[in-house]
């Protein structure tokens, strides 16, 4: 009942002012409601950043909790997103377009910028019918309602990460479910900048980060392609550019190294994307430990 009042008020009123004010809320109670997320995101801004002033990376955290309060909005909202093309643009089509007619089997990889649920769209207006790896909601009706309104974003369905179809399961069988799909030609989204107690470590901001290894481990075993992609936030409302580049995953008799590599080059990029836009990606979550 509380989650369809609380929806029902943030789709009541324009977009765009439902996503300025929860951006508003956000910047000053984020760090008071939860001073100890604020407090990671500062130590991590420190590890990346350590050039920068106090203030300048205290200025990042706040806007990286201003982005998120819009994200929060958004995501009540994602339906009504991607029913507007005008406020989605590809900022290279042409990479994209080069493929679009011949995908073949696909794992994306993207970051948590922008609005990270947004960078799978070219795959689903290609009709591409992509899915996406998520973090499943122990509420069943929380759950639900994530796995409707997201219905038209990722049409070949959602899998839960430890979970699959609502069968609460160990994360191998999640793995195993979705290399199946990519096998069969599936297209899969994967949110890939978290720390991962079992990733491979890999240089991030010049510190190893034990980053996700399974996305790349599957393309490289059944010869998908890699797309990384990251959704930008241009403005403050929400209108974002969908940046895509292919990693070309070598395929020699080394498969350990192979998708050593290949990480290390996808949290490259990563890195990269994010020096541009610090104040769009997630500080507070955990990436080194």
């Amino acid at each position: 009942m509380l989650l369809r009042i609380i929806v029902g008020i943030v789709r009541a009123v324009p977009l765009d002012a439902a996503t300025h004010l929860s951006a508003w809320c956000w910047r000053r109670l984020a760090p008071i409601i939860n001073p100890k997320r604020h407090q990671r995101a500062l130590e991590n801004l420190q590890i990346a950043f350590p050039e920068k002033t106090e203030k300048e990376r205290e200025a990042i955290a706040l806007a990286h909790w201003e982005n998120l309060g819009r994200v929060m909005a958004e995501t009540m909202r994602i339906d009504q997103i991607i029913a507007e093309p005008s406020r989605l643009v590809i900022k290279n089509p042409e990479v994209f377009n080069r493929y679009a007619s011949k995908l073949g089997p696909i794992v994306g990889a993207s970051l948590h910028m922008g609005n990270w649920e947004l960078a799978i769209w070219p795959l689903t207006i290609a009709g591409a019918n992509p899915a996406c790896v998520y973090r499943s909601v122990n509420n069943p009706y929380i759950d639900s309602y994530i796995r409707y309104t997201r219905r038209d974003l990722y049409p070949g369905g959602l899998f839960g990460r430890g979970r699959v179809e609502g069968d609460h399961d160990e994360s191998q069988k999640t793995a195993r479910v979705i290399m199946d799909y990519v096998r069969t030609g599936g297209r899969l989204g994967v949110v890939c900048d978290l720390y991962d107690r079992t990733g491979l470590p890999v240089p991030f901001f010049g510190k190893d980060a034990r980053t996700v290894a399974i996305p790349v481990m599957i393309a490289r075993r059944v010869g998908a392609r890699i797309w990384m992609s990251r959704c930008m936030r241009v403005g403050t409302d929400s209108r974002f550019e969908i940046e895509l580049k292919e990693l070309r995953l070598p395929r020699t008799k080394n498969h350990g190294e192979d998708v050593k590599w290949a990480i290390a080059e996808m949290t490259r990029q990563f890195e990269e994307w994010v020096r541009e836009l610090p104040e769009q990606w997630m500080w507070s979550n955990r990436r080194w430990k």
